[in-house]
C-alpha cells in the first residue's frame, strides 16, 4: 500500500482528480484538505493556499495515477509523490486491494 500526495490549486481540482482516480479504481480512497504553502516558482518566493490530496492505493498503480494526474492538473510542474505504508490494519488493506485494481 502507498499514499500518493498531490498538491492542488483549488478544492475543485483536488476533488476532481480524487474522484477520477477512485472511479477508475486507481485508488481506493481520496482525502483532500486545505493547506498553506511556501515555495519558489519562477525565481519568486510564493505564499499560497492549496489543497493537499492524498490517494490510498497499491504501489503498482502509481504510474497510471501519475499519468492521469498530469493530464488533469493545472500546474506546469505538479507535486506527485508517494510513500510506502508498512503497517496497515489487515481488514483495511483487504478493502483497499479490492477497490484499487
Amino acid at each position: 500500500m502507498i499514499f500518493v500526495y498531490i498538491a492542488c490549486s483549488t478544492r475543485q481540482e483536488a476533488k476532481k482528480i480524487g474522484m477520477a482516480c477512485v472511479k477508475k479504481h486507481l485508488a481506493a480512497c481520496a482525502n483532500y484538505s486545505p493547506m498553506e504553502s511556501i515555495y519558489w516558482w519562477q525565481k519568486k518566493l510564493v505564499l499560497d493556499k492549496e489543497y493537499a490530496l492524498i490517494l490510498k492505493t497499491r504501489k503498482e498503480n502509481f504510474p497510471k495515477v501519475k499519468s492521469l494526474v498530469k493530464k488533469m492538473h493545472s500546474y506546469e510542474v505538479p507535486c506527485i509523490c508517494s510513500w510506502r505504508i508498512n503497517q496497515v490494519e489487515k481488514n483495511y488493506l483487504e478493502w483497499l486491494k479490492e477497490n484499487s485494481k
